[in-house]
């Protein structure tokens, strides 16, 4: 056969062996190199992303600087405590619902268990400030804005994540690494998570290397459950039913309603 006509069979039988399943998939619109929405970002910062350090705040689950307000019952795993306000902004929180200590700067709060220790408050709410300053400065992001501040669906590896905008989670969100492996989230306007969405950690991870920084404030919402450090310049609303395993740090107050809040180890 004359080289001409071999080279055209040979174009022929190149062009026909698409597969059947392909065509369909094309003819459908599918696409055949992404047909999940879910996705894992790499962490090319991960090996350097350390986790922030809060110092003597370590044994709190919950730390406000304007007060601690509580719709019965909620169960605290961990201290308890507000500064430079007083312990009479402690409001609606009972000792039976705190596994752990209720510290107080004056004579007032919860009784009996409430602890009077103004200099050990003052360190502490150093050491959260800190804290958060420190998660707020790291560079080198993983990602900026990842997905214009809607990351519900999406499974996150480890590494630092920042947006210049408000970040909400309608949908469950996973972060999945090693049990050595640090989240830090910077944050510059709300985090808002919807009711009886989750924060799921896979693979190993584990909620004390995961750090939320908020310049604005955070809701959790109805039911649904978060994993991690909350360090937030301004509130924490926990709305009813909500819970979190992690630590609740904020430079103005926290509200509960019915919510389980266990510390993060």
């Amino acid at each position: 056969m004359p080289e001409k006509y071999k080279e055209k069979v040979l174009k022929l039988k190149t062009l026909t062996i698409v597969p059947v399943a392909v065509v369909s998939l094309l003819v459908t619109g599918t696409s055949v190199v992404q047909a999940d929405t879910h996705y894992v970002r790499p962490a090319a910062t991960t090996s350097t992303v350390l986790p922030v350090n809060v110092g003597a705040a370590g044994s709190f689950a919950i730390l406000s600087k304007a007060g601690v307000s509580d719709v019965p019952n909620s169960a605290i795993t961990g201290d308890v405590g507000t500064s430079p306000i007083t312990g009479a902004a402690i409001t609606g929180l009972t000792c039976k619902e705190v596994t752990g200590t209720i510290y107080s700067v004056n004579a007032a709060g919860p009784l009996p268990c409430r602890v009077t220790a103004p200099s050990a408050l003052t360190t502490a709410v150093a050491n959260m400030e800190t804290a958060y300053t420190d998660a707020a400065g790291r560079t080198n992001p993983t990602a900026v804005n990842l997905g214009a501040g809607n990351i519900g669906g999406l499974t996150l590896a480890p590494g630092v994540y920042k947006w210049t905008s408000n970040v909400g989670i309608a949908k469950d969100v996973t972060l999945s690494g090693a049990s050595n492996q640090v989240w830090i989230f910077q944050i510059a306007g709300t985090l808002n998570q919807a009711s009886a969405t989750k924060v799921i950690l896979s693979g190993g991870a584990q909620a004390k290397n995961v750090f939320w920084q908020t310049a604005g404030g955070v809701i959790i919402g109805t039911t649904a459950h978060s994993e991690g450090t909350i360090l937030t310049k301004t509130k924490i609303a926990m709305n009813t039913g909500a819970s979190t395993n992690g630590r609740l740090f904020a430079q103005t107050a926290v509200t509960l309603q019915k919510n389980v809040v266990t510390i993060a180890k």
